[in-house]
């Protein structure tokens, strides 16, 4: 092994005056996303290694160097992806020292297999190679995912080297890439969005222009006819119309983001105007008309698709934790791409919401989709959890979800900090060590459950330096003190700027005003009319029936009076809202009753807690709600 530069895989990006670039030298000390990436490494990674081998993903590699191979287990062709997503985590664990032998022992025991088994032209699918396969390689872009394999596969091959200082994977990852750039340097694209990325990363890991061209030829074949449209019309694929025209985020949600991603990093290495204005527009017309108050992406489960503006009903928000990632990792690159905190706030919305209510709280069960809503007769319609079974699942048949949430566990801290010339942007709050630049600093914070932010300086450069802290927009009244004296600087465009020399123990108090907030829907969204979610910070709360036992969560009204009395308190390491509400059963109980109702009953007062949303779930399969009706979905009536 060779010692390499440690650095974020969302790597270099041009060099040009102001550009943001990612920075690596963080590690995150303490919190709640301490917490999380130690649960990662103690539990959910140990937990999807015993998966993969059971599932057969292991033996899927192993079989190849036999000389009567047994079947292929497993329903999909790309089941090897699984397994690079989860060496993207490993590599990232081991990298960083938080990882022991058996993660060792597995990551070489697959990197070992897959060195060996990848074919002499340098392909390598575990499906398609089977000499009993019913198809051929290359046969069936649509729905094969063999590019898809492969930007996993080079992900994982450029952490291992950046982080590990192991080009073995990488090297691997070449061999395949360079016979991808020959096979489809005319035409062809994939049906699943991904390798434009991971092409774009090996572009900058290696400096050979091909990989990143052919990246750009990916996102520019879409809408012309390329792939058949087969099960899903073009729009599934985004494939009816060129990426640079699509009016909107449309068709299959985790291929839209991870399309859009992939662009963003087309333009962070070529400037491509034009491209950036699509995704720009893409980007605004989705954070206005189509992502859920979580974060989350997706409402339809017939195509996991992302449905039409305002569609977005919370039973059957689909919002794959997928999708999650990846609008994550296209927020990013906005943000490198402009330097703007209005991407951060996303990020930040997607990763305490709707990526986080992903992962059980023991870190061994997952959600593939999301709702926003559980209705309390949700189990009749599922005999297992009528038994009380848990809601989240220990796997699933195509198991894209529980690696990518280890991948992406294991490298929050690549997304706390960055650089911009004679600046250090703090993007994400957490106890953390920030290095790797100019000015080193040590940064402490309980965030997300409190807004007091501490961070001292431990290296300081020798001239004046900017210290640029994010001020995220539901952050009214937020106020810096430097060495206690009042910083007289105002927030603008979301950042708030502290420049000065600075010295060994310099100590910044930055304070985020937190008080519990309630936000209503657009009046085009229907699902939601006459209802309020809550929220404190960057958490989105909900109401689980657990926590309301004298009224159903459905009869729950809440107005302005009891949100802002609501009491903050802190229970089980989280922070709790508890607040009082009308209890408020329909007035009618016809479907469909003819205006004006009849009068309602006087409402009575309950009182119910809300929960952080990404805990739900954790205690049995009962009713479960973010949006709660308001008194304008009533007919008025007063509590007693």
């Amino acid at each position: 092994m060779t010692s390499k530069q440690v650095k974020p895989l969302s790597g270099a990006v041009r060099t040009s005056a102001g550009a943001v670039r990612p920075l690596a030298g963080v590690r995150i000390t303490g919190g709640l996303l301490h917490h999380w990436q130690r649960r990662n490494g103690t539990a959910t990674i140990p937990h999807t290694i015993e998966q993969l081998r059971a599932a057969g993903n292991v033996a899927n590699l192993s079989r190849l160097l036999e000389q009567d191979p047994a079947p292929y287990r497993g329903r999909y062709p790309f089941l090897d992806t699984d397994l690079y997503k989860t060496l993207e985590g490993l590599a990232y664990e081991l990298g960083d020292g938080r990882a022991g032998e058996p993660v060792r022992e597995f990551f070489d025991e697959v990197v070992g297999l897959l060195e060996r088994v990848q074919a002499e032209d340098g392909y390598l699918n575990s499906f398609f190679q089977d000499p009993a396969a019913t198809k051929k390689p290359w046969e069936d872009l649509s729905w094969g995912h063999e590019l898809y394999n492969l930007g996993h596969l080079i992900q994982a091959a450029v952490a291992a080297a950046r982080r590990m200082g192991d080009e073995r994977l990488l090297r691997v990852a070449e061999r395949f890439a360079d016979l991808v750039v020959e096979r489809f340097a005319h035409d062809g694209v994939c049906g699943h969005p991904e390798v434009e990325m991971a092409l774009v990363e090996l572009y900058r890991e290696t400096g050979l222009r091909a990989y990143l061209d052919l990246a750009a030829a990916f996102v520019d074949r879409r809408g012309k006819g390329q792939l058949k449209h087969s099960i899903f019309p073009g729009d599934y694929f985004q494939d009816h119309l060129p990426f640079r025209e699509l009016p909107s985020v449309t068709g299959h949600a985790v291929r839209m983001a991870y399309l859009a991603a992939g662009a963003a990093d087309v333009y962070l290495e070529t400037g491509d105007r034009s491209l950036f204005e699509a995704l720009e527009r893409l980007w605004d017309d989705m954070v206005a008309t189509k992502l859920y108050v979580t974060g989350g992406l997706g409402s339809r489960h017939s195509d996991e698709a992302i449905g039409d503006r305002y569609e977005l009903p919370s039973e059957r928000a689909y919002t794959e934790t997928c999708a999650a990632i990846a609008v994550m990792q296209w927020g990013w690159r906005m943000f490198l791409a402009t330097g703007g905190a209005g991407y951060l706030d996303v990020f930040e919305r997607v990763l305490y919401n709707a990526y986080a209510v992903g992962l059980s709280a023991d870190g061994k069960a997952f959600f593939y989709d999301n709702p926003l809503q559980r209705r309390p007769d949700h189990e009749q319609r599922s005999g297992a959890e009528a038994g009380g079974e848990p809601l989240r699942r220990a796997w699933f048949t195509c198991p894209c979800c529980p690696p990518n949430i280890v991948r992406w566990m294991a490298q929050l801290a690549d997304y706390v900090a960055a650089e911009r010339d004679g600046a250090l942007l703090i993007a994400s709050y957490a106890a953390a060590r920030v290095e790797g630049t100019e000015l080193g600093l040590a940064m402490e914070t309980a965030y997300p459950w409190d807004g007091d932010v501490r961070l001292t300086v431990e290296r300081a450069p020798g001239g004046p330096y900017r210290l640029v802290l994010r001020v995220p927009g539901w952050a009214r009244g937020a106020s810096v003190t430097v060495n206690g004296e009042a910083w007289q600087a105002a927030p603008h465009d979301g950042w708030l700027t502290v420049e000065r020399h600075w010295q060994a123990g310099d100590e910044v108090r930055l304070t985020l005003p937190m008080p519990v907030r309630a936000h209503g829907s657009h009046p085009y969204l229907d699902a939601t009319r006459g209802a309020a979610s809550l929220a404190r910070g960057p958490l989105v709360y909900c109401v689980e029936q657990q926590d309301s036992p004298d009224a159903a969560v459905d009869d729950l009204v809440i107005g302005v009076p009891e949100i802002v009395n609501a009491n903050i308190e802190r229970r089980d390491d989280a922070v709790v809202l508890t607040l009082t509400a009308a209890a408020a059963p329909p007035p009618s109980t016809e479907l469909y009753p003819e205006l004006p109702l009849e009068e309602a009953p006087l409402e009575t007062t309950v009182t119910a807690a809300f929960v952080p949303y990404f805990l739900w779930g954790n205690r049995g399969p009962e009713a479960m709600r973010v949006w709660v009706r308001t008194p304008d979905a009533t007919n008025g009536k007063k509590a007693k």
